[in-house]
């Protein structure tokens, strides 16, 4: 399928905040995944210049097409960092319009923007204005549960001219729990003529399929990939590659950019995801969770993985 004219597959990882680092992106690309997103960035740290906003915005050379995906409410501001140098590398930008969590709806930001359409409207219209790159933008269904604003929200960015729109079959109210609204991804797909991701609870392949039987042109994994990269191999019908390898690339990686005491922080999430479907997990768990330093971890993990 192609985004604006961009040409690119099927299968993409999902911006995931505090996950999404330039390791962890690397690792998916190279177990098959066609599209990943640095993850959310918020509008206000781009124009403050925040350090730690810089080093979310870290790509390496061969990730491309290159994704950001970009969160506010404040229309002018949104289609300022859009046209800003510090996006310039970029070849797509994602608006997030889905955001659950409570201190970005907080803020107004997130999927409660999908409480004000006249709001979503102003932002895609601007942020499309702004720049010759391509525009996307990801939703919910709605905010509260029997709220279903999808399909018009579709066709408002359709109407200003957002490339893609990809929609997480729930409500705000649901965070990430229940069921996955299929036939609403359906009518969203039905509605536009511009591609459709369709994104939720897609964890092996029989929620690939079902996820697939949408219609949708894409499918994009969060938690699905949360320390198993290596989905994207399987939903491709690829060999899965050397998991420990997989681990220590994702290291190696991340080891440019940050020191290992702070990569000793960061990286204990993935390691407890990386082990926790083998045998004895909860006893890896424990081990990983009390290891200080990088050495440690990796040996441990090779002895599980490799």
């Amino acid at each position: 399928m192609k985004i604006g004219d961009i040409e690119v597959g099927d299968l993409f990882l999902a911006p995931m905040a505090g996950v999404s680092d330039i390791g962890f992106r690397k690792v998916c690309r190279m177990c098959g995944a066609d599209l990943t997103y640095v993850e959310m960035i918020n509008c206000k740290a781009i124009r403050f210049e925040n350090e730690h906003t810089k080093k979310l915005l870290l790509t390496e050379s061969d990730e491309t097409p290159k994704v950001v995906q970009i969160f506010g409410h404040d229309a002018d501001e949104m289609a300022r960092v859009c046209a800003s140098k510090e996006l310039e590398k970029f070849d797509i930008i994602d608006i997030n319009f889905g955001c659950p969590a409570p201190k970005i709806v907080k803020n107004g930001d997130g999927s409660e923007l999908l409480n004000h359409l006249d709001k979503i409207d102003e932002i895609t219209k601007k942020c499309v204005n702004a720049t010759t790159k391509p525009i996307t933008a990801k939703i919910r269904i709605g905010f509260k549960n029997g709220d279903n604003v999808a399909v018009e929200v579709a066709k408002i960015c359709e109407k200003n001219g957002i490339k893609a729109i990809t929609i997480h079959g729930r409500t705000r109210e649901q965070m990430y729990s229940g069921e996955i609204d299929y036939e609403t991804i359906k009518q969203v797909k039905k509605s536009v003529n511009i591609p459709v991701i369709g994104n939720g609870n897609v964890f092996d392949g029989k929620s690939y399929l079902k996820m697939k039987e949408t219609g949708v042109d894409g499918v994009m994994i969060a938690r699905g990939a949360l320390g198993q990269p290596w989905i994207f191999s399987i939903l491709k019908g690829k060999d899965v590659p050397d998991k420990y390898k997989i681990v220590e690339t994702h290291i190696k990686i991340l080891q440019k950019y940050y020191n290992d005491e702070y990569l000793c922080t960061i990286l204990r999430k993935h390691f407890l995801w990386y082990v926790r479907d083998v045998v004895g997990a909860n006893k890896y768990r424990l081990q990983l969770a009390t290891t200080k330093n990088l050495d440690e971890s990796l040996l441990i993990l090779k002895n599980i993985l490799s």
